[in-house]
This record gives structure tokens, C-alpha cells and sequence, in this order.
């Protein structure tokens, strides 16, 4: 497990998690019953955000319950719903988890951890240092205002479907089809990969 984003800087979301229950969940694959499959979607357009976006990673991948699987290229995506030039770039990119956790921790979690960086809610498609969202949880589709699965508005976007289908090609986005598909039905303007970046997948 990874505990720091910056050097000399642990994960300000958490206390130091004891030894023994960092084994019990580096086991959670075979020990723990029924570890589920999540998708999240990650995007910072404010200051530094390449760190931004690792440490996030590295936050997850610290939280009891979850295991960081896959971690996708970074995209730069023009933002969504505002006046073009308005706002900087964001930087996305899709992680793969298993997690025990329920989907209402798991959300809880991804709120702490935009917390973490400052994250302000003031206005919708405003600029924010740290977007966290839960694309897909296992296959469920639940219509729960407090969080819907999969997210509602995933299949039309193109900086959640190309870093996913980037890093599992064959995914399928519960109730809508597959990612692949999904994909071509929609524009990729404003979306590009960023192949000088990289996120680096916690050891």
C-alpha cells in the first residue's frame, strides 16, 4: 500500500490503519466474501493536476476494503457546460477497484477524498481540484436520487467511456451496453489522450 501523494505528506483522509487489518484487506480477493467490481471516474482542472489525480489513486487504494486493480491513461478534456476558454483543462481518468465495500461507503469514501483536496460544491460544472464519481458498481442499476447506478450521464461521456475502454475493453456499462459501443455513439472532441502522462498503479 502506498501512503503518501507528495513527499512528506501521508493521505489526509485517514488515521494510520493498523497492521493487522491492512493484511486482512490485502486478502480481500480470497479471503472476504464477495468482493465487488467498481468503476470510478476521476477529474481535476485545478492546480496541480497529475498530482492531484495520483494522489486520489493512492487515497483510494489506502482505504480499508478497496484494492486499486487497473489505473487508466490520463485524458485532457475541455470542460463540460461552461463558455469555452472559461475554465482551464481538466485532467480524467477511469480506476478499476474491488472493493467490500457497500455503495454508500464507497461513496462516502469518494467525498472524503475530494475533501481531501479542497474540493468546493458552489456550482454545477464549476472549476473543482478533484471530481470523484462512481461510473458502475458491480451490475447494479439502482434509481436512488442519493446515488444512481451506474451514474446517469456516463454513457454520453466521452472522458469516462475512452479511459475505460482503454483499460478494459471489453467492459459493458450496466443497463446501457457495452463501453465499446457506447463509445463510438459519441463525440470525442474535446477529449485527448495525454500519452507524456501516466498514473501509477499503488504496489
Amino acid at each position: 500500500m502506498t501512503a503518501s501523494f507528495t513527499e512528506g505528506h501521508s493521505d489526509p483522509t485517514v488515521q494510520p490503519v493498523p497492521a493487522s487489518v491492512v493484511q486482512q484487506v490485502d486478502a480481500a480477493d480470497t479471503t472476504l466474501h464477495n468482493p465487488r467490481r467498481a468503476v470510478l471516474s476521476l477529474g481535476a482542472n485545478l492546480g496541480n493536476r497529475l498530482e492531484t489525480l495520483q494522489g486520489a489513486v493512492d487515497a483510494l487504494e489506502d482505504t480499508p476494503g478497496i484494492r486499486v486493480k487497473a489505473v487508466s491513461p490520463v485524458y485532457e478534456t475541455e470542460p463540460w457546460g461552461v463558455e469555452p476558454g472559461s475554465q482551464p483543462a481538466y485532467f480524467n481518468a477511469v480506476v478499476l477497484l474491488k472493493t467490500t465495500l457497500p455503495p454508500s461507503s464507497l461513496l462516502e469514501r469518494a467525498h472524503a477524498v475530494e475533501e481531501a483536496f479542497h474540493r468546493v460544491r458552489d456550482e454545477r460544472w464549476g472549476a473543482r481540484t478533484l471530481d470523484v464519481d462512481i461510473v458502475a458498481y458491480a451490475d447494479v442499476v439502482d434509481d436512488d436520487p442519493q446515488l444512481t447506478l451506474p451514474h446517469p450521464r456516463a454513457h454520453e461521456r466521452a472522458f469516462v467511456l475512452a479511459p475505460w475502454h482503454d483499460v478494459d475493453p471489453g467492459a459493458r456499462l450496466p443497463g446501457r451496453g457495452a463501453v465499446a459501443d457506447l463509445l463510438d455513439a459519441v463525440t470525442r472532441e474535446g477529449v485527448t489522450v495525454r500519452k507524456d502522462l501516466e498514473l501509477q498503479l499503488p504496489e
